[in-house]
C-alpha cells in the first residue's frame, strides 16, 4: 500500500491486518502531509519509509496481489505554490509505480484513490462520472493525470484497476493540526480545544464520508476489481446526504455536547478562485456495481470522531 501511514491508508491497513492480510505500507512521511507515526500503532503492518519519487520500487512490488494506491499530495494551495513538486508526486511518481508494477506484479489488482476535485465547479448537482473534467487548480490537474495513467494501464494491458473519486472524508487518523487535508480537521481541533473555528462562505453544500465507510468501499473495490462491469472504471464515492457548511458547523457543535463556536469569513483572496462551490456526488454506479452503501450517519460519524481524538490530542494536534 502506498500512503499507508496517512489518514485513509492507515485505516485501511488496520482493516486489512484485521482480516489476516500481510500488508506492507510505503509512506514518505512528509511533514506537511497526512502521515503520522501514531496512525499505525497496533496495526501489525510493515512500514517502509520511502518516497515514490525515488524509492527502489521493484522489490517492494514483488509478489503484490492487490495494490491500494493512496500516496498523493492533496493540498490545493500547496499545488498552486509549487506545481512542479505537485505533479512530480501525483503524476510522475505514479508513472514510476506503474512501470515497477508492470515488471514485478503484472497480475495484481490496483485500487487507486482519486478525487472529485478535478470536476471543478459543478455544472449541475449531483455530479456523476460523465461530468466534464475542469480542474480548478494545479492539484486537480496532477491528480487527474495520475488517475489516467492507471486507467490507461487497464485499457492497454488489461490490469484490473478501479479508481475511486473521493469526496470529503473524515474520521479517526485524519490530520487535524491544520486544514491541509480537509477543513473539517481544523474544525474538530478547534472544537476540542475550546476555540472558535472559521467557516468560509457557509452556503456551499458538501457530502462527507466517514472513514469506516470509505475503507469498506476500498475493500469492496478490490473484491470486484476483476469483474467486467468494474475493472478499468473510475467511480464517484459519496457519503452522507449533502449539507451546507453552516449547518455542518452547527452539527459539529451539537456532536460535541453543544460546546463550541465559529465565525464566518469570506473566502481569502488566494482561495476564492479555486473554490468549487457546492458539490455532492452521484455514486449510484459504484453502489450498483458492488452493493456498497454508507452505514455511518453524519451525526454519528462526528460524535465518533470527536470521541476518538479527545483521548489522543497529544498525537494529532501539532
Amino acid at each position: 500500500m502506498t500512503g499507508g501511514a496517512g489518514f485513509l491508508g492507515s485505516n485501511l491497513c488496520h482493516a486489512l491486518a484485521g482480516l489476516g492480510a500481510r500488508v506492507t505500507a510505503l509512506d514518505a512521511m512528509l511533514p506537511d502531509g497526512g502521515a503520522n507515526p501514531a496512525n499505525l500503532e497496533g496495526a501489525g503492518v510493515m512500514l517502509v519509509r520511502g518516497d515514490l519519487r525515488d524509492t527502489e520500487l521493484a522489490t517492494l512490488c514483488q509478489g503484490t496481489e492487490v495494490l491500494f494506491n493512496l500516496a498523493a499530495q492533496t493540498s490545493h494551495m500547496g499545488g498552486q505554490r509549487d506545481p512542479v513538486a505537485d505533479i512530480a508526486i501525483n503524476a510522475v511518481a505514479q508513472v514510476r509505480l506503474v512501470q515497477a508494477m508492470r515488471e514485478a506484479a503484472p497480475e495484481a489488482a490496483v485500487v487507486h484513490a482519486s478525487t472529485r476535485q478535478f470536476y471543478g465547479r459543478p455544472i449541475s448537482l449531483p455530479v456523476d462520472e460523465l461530468h466534464p473534467v475542469n480542474p480548478p487548480d494545479a492539484n486537480g490537474v496532477s491528480k487527474w493525470a495520475g488517475e489516467q495513467y492507471w486507467l490507461l494501464e487497464s485499457r492497454v494491458l488489461g490490469r484490473p484497476v478501479v479508481s475511486l473519486r473521493l469526496t470529503n472524508c473524515y474520521g479517526p487518523r485524519l490530520r487535524i493540526a491544520d486544514a491541509r487535508q480537509t477543513f473539517l480537521g481544523i474544525w474538530m481541533r478547534r472544537v476540542l480545544e475550546g476555540e472558535a473555528f472559521e467557516v468560509w462562505g457557509g452556503a456551499q453544500l458538501r457530502d462527507l464520508a466517514y472513514v469506516d465507510d470509505v475503507t469498506r468501499a476500498f475493500l469492496m473495490a478490490a473484491e470486484h476489481a476483476g469483474k467486467s462491469d468494474v475493472t478499468g472504471r473510475a467511480f464517484n464515492l459519496g457519503g452522507a446526504p449533502p449539507i451546507s457548511l453552516l449547518d455542518l458547523a452547527e452539527l459539529l457543535i451539537k456532536a460535541n455536547g453543544g460546546e463550541g463556536s465559529y465565525v464566518t469569513r469570506e473566502f481569502p483572496a488566494d482561495r476564492a478562485p479555486i473554490d468549487i462551490g457546492s458539490y455532492h456526488a452521484d455514486d449510484r454506479a459504484f453502489r450498483a456495481a458492488t452493493g456498497w452503501a454508507p452505514r455511518i450517519s453524519l451525526d454519528d460519524g462526528l460524535k465518533r470522531s470527536l470521541e476518538w481524538y479527545r483521548a489522543r490530542m497529544a498525537d494529532y494536534a501539532f
